[in-house]
C-alpha cells in the first residue's frame, strides 16, 4: 500500500512517499500550504504520480505527548486535504521530526537557508518511515 505523507506548516507542507510495498519512505517535494489546501494543480499532479491509497498526516504533539490548539487546527486542515483528495487520512506523531530534518541537512552542510525548503519534506519521511515500522512490527 502506497502512503502518502504530509507535514503541514503554516506557509509550506513537505510531502513524502512510501514505497509501493509500504517499506521505506522517501521525500518527494514542499508545496505552498494554500495550493495543497485549495487542491491546485501541483498538488493534483502528486497525487496522480504517486497514486497513494492513504494519506498520514504528522501530528505536532507536545513533549509530553499532549495535544494543543495546534494539534486541532492540523487535524483540521488535514480532514480538509484528505477530504479533497477522496484519500483515507491517519495521523502519526511527528514530535521533533523537523529539529531531526534540520540535524541530518545540517550535517550535509547545507545552510538554514537552504534547509528552508527541504525540512518539511524530510520531517514528513521520517514519520513516515517510523509509521511504516511500527505497522511491519505489528
Amino acid at each position: 500500500m502506497r502512503v502518502l505523507a504530509i507535514d503541514i506548516g503554516e506557509k509550506r507542507i513537505g510531502v513524502a512517499v512510501s514505497d509501493p510495498t509500504g517499506k521505506v519512505a522517501t521525500p518527494v517535494c514542499v508545496l505552498p500550504a494554500a495550493e495543497v489546501e485549495a487542491a491546485a494543480p501541483s498538488w493534483r499532479r502528486v497525487l496522480e504520480d504517486w497514486e497513494p491509497e492513504c494519506l498520514l498526516a504528522g501530528l505536532p504533539l507536545s513533549l509530553s505527548g499532549d495535544e494543543s490548539a495546534q494539534t486541532a487546527r492540523v487535524r483540521a486542515r488535514a480532514r480538509a486535504i484528505a477530504s479533497r483528495a477522496g484519500l483515507p487520512l491517519s495521523f502519526a506523531d511527528e514530535r521533533l521530526s523537523s529539529s531531526e530534518a534540520k540535524r541530518i541537512l545540517h550535517e550535509q552542510g547545507l545552510s538554514e537557508k537552504a534547509m528552508r525548503g527541504r525540512v518539511d519534506m524530510i520531517a514528513a519521511s521520517l514519520f513516515l518511515q517510523a509509521w511504516l515500522d511500527a505497522r511491519l512490527e505489528r
